[in-house]
């Protein structure tokens, strides 16, 4: 590493030794210890918390060096993503946590495991909109544009529930925008979507097979609105037990429905 780093805060080395000794998803005691002597870091403390045994490390290097070079040496090899082959979310997840506090220092890590500068966070919000897991999850799946737009505070607060809720609302919302209508739920699509007039296609309709094409696309809205907005609107979050594997594939049906309605 060519380049010399400034220490990091003990807040930023805090977090970082959080996030790589993290129970479920971060480094075994095994790693830690096969890894810090590899980076050119004494393990002062063995056999304690993980965590623990990190950040004693790291801050022993730093008073020492007055860099944080190999401690971001230590992550780029532990974070190698070759070692994480079969084990992808593992990696994301602790990319995204390792992020939240790096950003704090003005770095990144990609997820090719390298480091780059960002604007440095200032605050909780900046640090956890720049590395947001579920928004990160769906920019992988190449959602569409308008849900970020609909969702910002929900996908900030990585609340599933809500976040559906605020999704469902969008498609209303942009169907009003490209019809000029005011009507809401069902009788909305029927209106927008008629056989006979109708305000959008998603095809010339000039056959049976287009017609049902154009049926099942309306049905496919009015359902969800019917399990998902409908249901999220009238049940308190408690009863609602939203995961995270949910929301993604409803906000991908719903990404889906935006693209159809943008080729009108």
């Amino acid at each position: 590493m060519s380049t010399i780093y400034p220490p990091l805060s003990s807040s930023v080395i805090e977090g970082i030794s959080k996030a790589l000794g993290h129970t479920d998803y971060g480094l075994t005691g095994t790693e830690i210890d096969t890894f810090i002597p590899q980076a050119k870091l004494i393990n002062t403390s063995p056999g304690i918390t993980k965590w623990k045994r990190l950040y004693n490390s790291f801050a022993e290097y730093q008073n020492r060096t007055q860099n944080s070079n190999s401690i971001l040496t230590f992550i780029n090899q532990t974070l190698s993503p070759a070692r994480f082959i079969g084990r992808e979310s593992d990696y994301h997840v602790l990319r995204c946590e390792l992020n939240k506090s790096l950003s704090f220092a003005g770095l990144e890590l990609s997820e090719k495991g390298q480091f780059r500068k960002v604007k440095q966070s200032t605050t909780i919000s900046e640090a956890e909109q720049r590395a947001n897991q579920l928004r990160a999850k769906l920019e992988r799946r190449n959602s569409h544009s308008i849900i970020y737009d609909y969702c910002k505070a929900e996908l900030l607060a990585e609340n599933y529930f809500h976040t559906v809720f605020e999704a469902t609302k969008s498609v209303a919302e942009e169907i009003r925008k490209k019809t000029g209508l005011t009507l809401d739920g069902s009788e909305l699509i029927d209106k927008a979507f008629a056989i006979k007039n109708p305000l959008i296609t998603i095809n010339e309709l000039a056959n049976e097979t287009m017609e049902s094409e154009h049926k099942g696309f309306a049905n496919l809205i009015k359902g969800v609105f019917g399990m998902f907005r409908n249901t999220t609107a009238h049940s308190p979050k408690v009863i609602w037990n939203m995961k995270e594997d949910d929301a993604l594939d409803i906000l991908s049906t719903i990404s889906l429905i935006h693209r159809k309605l943008d080729s009108n």
